[in-house]
C-alpha cells in the first residue's frame, strides 16, 4: 500500500513568493510531484532552489571554467572540496565560500559560522585541515557601523579559527564605499588527505543506517539559504534568526571523531549539514547515488522544545554531520560518537526510491524525489539576459592627461599617504587577532612571502596559498579584471616559490536579476577563465554569492576572489619578500607604463572613482612569472615581490622595511610620468634583489626568454632616494604604515 503524504497544510503560490520561489517555480514543483506540495515540502524546495544552494541563475557560466588539470584528484561539484595530487600518495583539500549576509546582520556569529562550515567542508571528505584564509570587505573604515562590522567579524573568526587549532595564514582586507551595506566575507580552508582515503558524500547500499552527529537541532538558521539568496534591506535585522550561532569546541570534536570514523572503514558517506541543513544533506547524498532515504525528524536530537518538522528540515544549526554507515559497523560508531561526547542518533536509512521521505511522529510529511531538488537534477537553470553597464561610458571618457603629474618632491607626500591608506597598510590589527602558529607548519610567521607557505610534514613539500581579487579593477573592466584576478594570486605563489596548481572561486556580485550586474558576472567568468587555461590552474569548486546590494539598487563592485594553491617541492626554494643586505642590486622584472588608471594614488589622491582597469597582457604576465620561477629555482634571486596595490613604490618599501633597509633607484625612462612610475599599478610587474655576483646570470636568463626587464638600483642601508631626491628613511614611513589601521579603528 503506497503511503499518502500530509495534507493538514496545502501550500499556496503565496507562500511560495514569500519563500522566495517565482509562481512558474512554484508550478514545476507541482508538475514534478503530480500534486501540489505541502508547506513542508514547500520549505524544501524554496531552500534548495534558492540561488545559494540551486546555482540556478549561475551554473550555466561556471560550467564554462576549466576543471581538467594535471593534479587533478576530484571535478567542480564531485565532492565537497577541490582536491589535487600533491605526491608521494598525498592530496590536498581546499575551498572558499562567503558568509555574507550573516555577516552584514550579525558580524561575530556570521563570520565565525563562516570559519567552522568551510572546514567541516574539508574535513567531512576526509582531509585534515592545516591552514586557514579569509577575504573581507567593509565600507569606509571612518564610519562607525564599518568600525562595528570589522570588529565584529575579525574576533568570530579569530575566536572560532583559535579554538579549532588551526592557523589563520593570511588573507585580503579592503575598505571601500560599495561594500557600506554589504560587507564581503570569504573563507578559505585548506587540507591534507591520503589518495585513495578521502569520502565522497554519497548514500549508497539498501538499508544502510544513516546517523546525525555533533551538536543538536535548534532555530537558528532557519531559512538562512534563503536569506543569503534575496537583497540586503532595512528589514534585514529581522532575519537574525537566520544567521547561526557556533561553537569551535564542538567543531574540534567532531573533526576529531570524523577522522576515527572514516579510519574504521565504516563509512558510506559523509556530509556537513551547511545551507539547508538536513534538508541539503540527505537530498543531495541521495541524489549524487540514485537512491533515495527514509528520515524520522524526531529522531533529530533537539535543544529547543515543540520544533515543527520544517523548522528540523531547514535549521542551519551548526556542527552537524551526516554520515551512512556499513552494515555491522553501527555499534563501533556510537562508541566513538560516546567517546568523544557528542549527541548522535541514528535518523535514517538507505532506501532504493529515489526519494527523500521526511517522517514526523509516524506521519510522512514529506516524499520528494531527490534528484528534483539539486543542482545537476530538477532544479531550475536560467540564462539571463545582460546588458554593458551605463558607467562604462564615464570610464572611457578617462584621460590620463586630465591629471596633473607630480613632481619627485610632491611625489614624498603622496608615498607618505599611500603607505597608511587603508587598502595598503599593513593589516597587522587584524591578523595579530589569529593564531597563525598553531600546528607549527606555518612557514611565513619570520619570513615573509607574497603568498603564505605551510610545511607538509608528511613529505617535507610546502604549500603556497593566497586569497586576491582587486574588485575595483573588475568593475572598470570584469574580462579584464577577472583575468587579473588570476594572475595575481598565480603571481602571489610564484613570487613565493610555488608552482600554481589549483583555484577555487568565490563569486560575489549584486543581484542577478538586474541585466548590468549580470553583464559583470559573466564577463569575469570569461576572464577568469582564460587566465586559469593559461596557468594551467582548473577551477576546483567554490561558492556563488549574488544579492550583496541594498534595496536601492546599491550593488557591490563585482569581487570575484580567487583562492589559489601552489607546491613548492622537496628541495625547491621558498622565496620571500624582504631585501637582505645592503649593496644588493634591484631590479624590475615586467615592464612599467604610463599608466596610473584605477590605481588607489588615482583614487585617494586624485579622487577619480572611474577609469579604466590598468594595462595588462596575459601572455607577458604568464612569461614574467616562468622567468621569476625559473631565477628562484636557480637561486639567482634573493628576494621576490609583485607590484600591486600602491604601486612600485610601495613594493619596493614593503620589501625594505623588514631588515630596516632602504632603496636608491632611477626612472631612466625620460618620457615616463613620474606618478606612473612610482604609484601606477600597471601589472606584470616584480620587484627583486640580486646579489652583486649573480647580476650576469641574471640578466641573461631574462634575455634568453625575452622578458622585460630595468636594473632600477640598489639597497641601501635605511635612505630612500629616487632620481637623487632624498624621500627620507624607510623608518619615517613603517609607523604610519603598521599603525594606520588601528589607529582609524580605535
Amino acid at each position: 500500500m503506497t503511503e499518502q503524504v500530509s495534507t493538514k497544510q496545502i501550500a499556496t503560490v503565496e507562500q511560495a513568493q514569500q519563500l522566495g520561489l517565482r509562481p512558474e517555480e512554484f508550478e514545476k514543483i507541482k508538475e514534478i510531484l503530480g500534486r501540489t506540495p505541502n508547506f513542508t515540502e514547500l520549505s524544501v524546495y524554496s531552500v534548495m532552489w534558492s540561488e545559494h544552494c540551486s546555482y540556478k541563475n549561475s551554473i550555466i557560466w561556471l560550467k564554462t571554467l576549466p576543471r581538467d588539470g594535471k593534479n587533478m584528484l576530484a571535478k567542480a561539484g564531485e565532492e565537497n572540496a577541490g582536491l589535487i595530487d600533491i605526491g608521494d600518495g598525498l592530496a590536498c583539500a581546499f575551498k572558499i565560500e562567503s558568509h555574507n549576509h550573516p555577516s552584514a546582520i550579525e558580524p561575530y556569529q556570521g563570520a565565525a559560522t563562516g570559519v567552522g562550515g568551510i572546514n567541516r567542508d574539508i574535513f567531512s571528505m576526509g582531509a585534515r585541515p592545516i591552514a586557514q584564509m579569509n577575504s573581507l570587505r567593509f565600507g569606509d573604515i571612518k564610519n562607525e557601523r564599518t568600525k562595528w562590522l570589522v570588529r565584529g567579524v575579525v574576533k568570530g573568526i579569530g575566536n572560532y579559527g583559535n579554538a579549532f587549532g588551526i592557523p589563520t595564514v593570511g588573507g585580503e582586507v579592503y575598505f571601500d564605499d560599495c561594500y557600506q551595506i554589504n560587507p564581503l566575507v570569504n573563507a578559505m580552508s585548506v587540507g591534507i588527505a591520503k589518495v585513495g582515503k578521502t569520502v565522497s558524500a554519497i548514500a549508497e547500499g539498501l538499508g544502510n543506517a544513516v546517523y546525525i552527529y555533533g551538536s543538536a537541532t535548534g532555530k537558528d538558521g532557519i531559512h538562512g539559504a534563503a536569506f543569503a539568496s534575496k537583497d540586503i534591506t532595512e528589514d534585514s535585522a529581522k532575519d537574525l534568526p537566520s544567521v547561526q550561532v557556533g561553537d569551535p569546541f564542538w567543531e574540534k570534536l567532531i573533526l576529531e571523531a570524523t577522522m576515527e570514523l572514516i579510519e574504521t572503514g565504516g563509512v558510506v558517506g559523509m556530509q556537513d549539514m551547511g545551507a539547508a541543513g538536513i534538508t541539503c544533506s540527505t537530498s543531495e547524498m541521495s541524489a549524487k547515488s540514485g537512491t533515495g532515504m527514509k528520515v524520522w525528524l524526531d529522531r533529530v536530537p533537539m535543544r529547543q522544545a515543540d520544533m515543527k518538522d520544517w523548522e528540523i528540515l531547514l535549521s542551519e544549526s551548526q556542527e552537524r554531520m551526516l554520515v551512512v554507515v556499513k552494515k555491522g559497523f553501527e555499534k563501533q560508531f556510537e562508541q566513538i560518537f560516546e567517546k568523544w561526547d557528542l549527541t548522535y542518533a541514528q535518523i535514517g536509512e538507505v532506501t532504493n526510491t529515489g526519494k527523500v521521505q521526511y517522517y514526523m511522529n509516524g506521519e510522512l510529511v514529506g516524499d520528494i524525489p531527490a534528484q528534483s531538488l539539486v543542482l545537476g537534477g530538477g532544479a531550475p537553470v536560467y540564462q539571463r539576459e545582460y546588458t554593458e553597464p551605463t558607467y562604462f561610458k564615464a570610464i572611457a571618457e578617462f584621460n590620463i592627461n586630465s591629471i596633473n603629474d607630480c613632481s619627485l618632491i610632491e611625489a614624498k607626500s603622496i608615498a607618505e599617504l599611500l603607505v597608511a591608506h587603508p587598502n595598503i597598510a599593513s593589516k597587522r590589527w587584524v591578523y595579530n587577532q589569529y593564531d597563525s602558529m598553531v600546528g607549527t607548519n606555518n612557514q611565513t610567521t619570520n619570513a615573509p612571502s607574497d603568498a603564505a607557505v605551510v610545511k607538509v610534514k608528511e613529505n617535507n613539500s610546502s604549500l603556497a596559498m593566497t586569497v586576491d581579487c582587486n574588485s575595483r579593477f573588475v568593475h572598470a573592466n570584469p574580462f579584464v579584471g577577472g583575468m587579473i584576478a588570476v594572475s595575481e594570486a598565480a603571481r602571489n605563489l610564484v613570487c613565493s616559490g610555488a608552482e600554481p596548481a589549483g583555484v577555487t572561486n568565490c563569486l560575489n556580485f549584486g543581484n542577478p536579476y538586474n541585466t548590468e550586474v549580470y553583464y559583470q558576472f559573466v564577463h569575469a567568468i570569461k576572464g577568469m577563465g582564460e587566465a586559469c587555461k593559461k596557468f594551467d590552474t582548473p577551477v576546483t569548486g567554490g561558492n556563488v554569492s549574488f544579492y550583496n546590494q541594498s534595496s536601492d539598487n546599491d550593488a557591490v563592485f563585482p569581487t570575484p576572489t580567487i583562492g589559489m594553491v601552489g607546491l613548492i617541492k622537496p628541495g625547491k626554494k621558498h622565496m620571500t619578500l624582504d631585501f637582505k643586505k645592503k649593496g644588493d642590486s634591484i631590479y624590475l622584472i615586467g615592464s612599467s607604463k604610463n599608466d596610473i588608471a584605477s590605481s588607489q594614488y588615482l583614487v585617494a589622491q586624485h579622487h577619480v572613482q572611474l577609469s579604466p582597469a590598468p594595462y595588462f597582457n596575459l601572455d607577458e604576465e604568464y612569461q614574467v612569472q616562468q622567468a621569476v620561477l625559473a631565477l628562484i629555482n636557480n637561486d639567482l634571486i634573493l628576494s621576490a615581490h609583485d607590484c600591486s596595490e600602491g604601486g612600485l613604490f610601495v613594493a619596493l618599501f614593503e620589501s625594505a622595511m623588514h631588515r630596516k633597509l632602504g632603496f636608491e633607484i632611477n626612472k631612466s625612462h625620460t618620457d615616463l610620468r613620474n606618478d606612473a612610475f612610482l604609484f601606477g599599478e600597471a601589472q606584470s610587474r616584480i620587484v627583486v634583489s640580486v646579489d652583486e655576483q649573480q647580476k650576469e646570470q641574471v640578466e641573461q636568463l631574462l634575455k634568453d626568454r625575452g622578458v622585460s626587464f630595468q636594473n632600477l638600483g640598489k639597497v641601501t642601508d635605511g635612505e630612500i632616494l629616487i632620481d637623487q631626491v632624498d624621500f627620507g628613511k624607510v623608518d619615517q614611513y613603517i609607523s604610519p604604515y603598521q599603525n594606520s589601521i588601528a589607529s582609524q579603528l580605535a
